[in-house]
């Protein structure tokens, strides 16, 4: 048991080294906000040790900035990492029946959209440790990469800030490639995805919804309809 602990582990740790090198580099932009909000290096650090979620602490950070309140912030906040919420539904349904409450919660700690990508995608139940290998590399890289933001991202020259952002998308459009590529359903979700969302993006009183709220929608109206057509059964835990 020990050593598939430690397997696991290993598995996640190595699977999580490109999320964290793409966190480092994203990361950097996320510092130049928490310094334009008046955050220290090590203030900025500290939140993102604490949360480690892009959109929403980039909307943190902008409504500190404005000097929104406590409640405005809260709702911003809410909203833009709720889709947090179903991917934390998804993984429950990953692990095995007898994973216990304080695994589940130590995993919900980091649910990322990367990281989200790589457990599921594990084969059969998914180990707790495996999580805790890539959240274990993962998380450091956001938080160095929010400190060095602060103290060096106006440093930079704006064109490497832009293209430093770019490399995570690289690295998730990586994650779900290789499981598309064996599975033509999940190719297909993919596309309908990818073109509902800048339809989205562009339709007129669709495109006034807020970004997290729109991939709520999406998300939610493309599994149900997955679940319905394609529906997968269930894995058992021996599996």
């Amino acid at each position: 048991m020990e050593q598939n602990k430690r397997l696991a582990f290993s598995n996640g740790m190595r699977d999580g080294i490109p999320i964290a090198l793409g966190y480092f580099a994203v990361s950097f932009t996320l510092g130049i906000a928490a310094k334009n909000a008046g955050f220290t290096p090590l203030q900025a650090m500290i939140v993102s040790l604490t949360n480690n979620a892009s959109a929403g602490q980039f909307a943190g950070f902008t409504l500190i900035s404005a000097g929104a309140g406590y409640l405005e912030l809260a709702v911003m906040i809410l909203v833009a990492n709720a889709r947090y919420l179903l991917m934390s539904c998804a993984l429950s349904q990953k692990l095995d029946s007898k994973t216990s409450l304080l695994h589940r919660m130590l995993i919900g700690y980091d649910v990322t959209d990367e990281i989200f990508g790589i457990c599921i995608s594990v084969p059969g139940k998914l180990n707790p440790f495996y999580a805790y290998g890539a959240i274990a590399v993962a998380i450091p890289g956001w938080s160095l990469g929010t400190y060095l933001g602060v103290l060096m991202g106006n440093i930079l020259p704006a064109n490497v800030v832009s293209a430093l952002s770019v490399g995570l998308y690289g690295m998730f459009i990586a994650i779900i490639i290789p499981p598309a590529r064996k599975n033509k359903v999940l190719t297909g979700l993919i596309i309908i995805s990818m073109l509902l969302s800048l339809a989205f993006c562009k339709l007129p009183v669709i495109s006034d919804i807020p970004s997290g709220t729109r991939i709520i929608i999406l998300t939610v109206l493309l599994s149900a309809g997955a679940a319905l057509l394609f529906p997968v059964k269930e894995e058992s835990d021996e599996a």
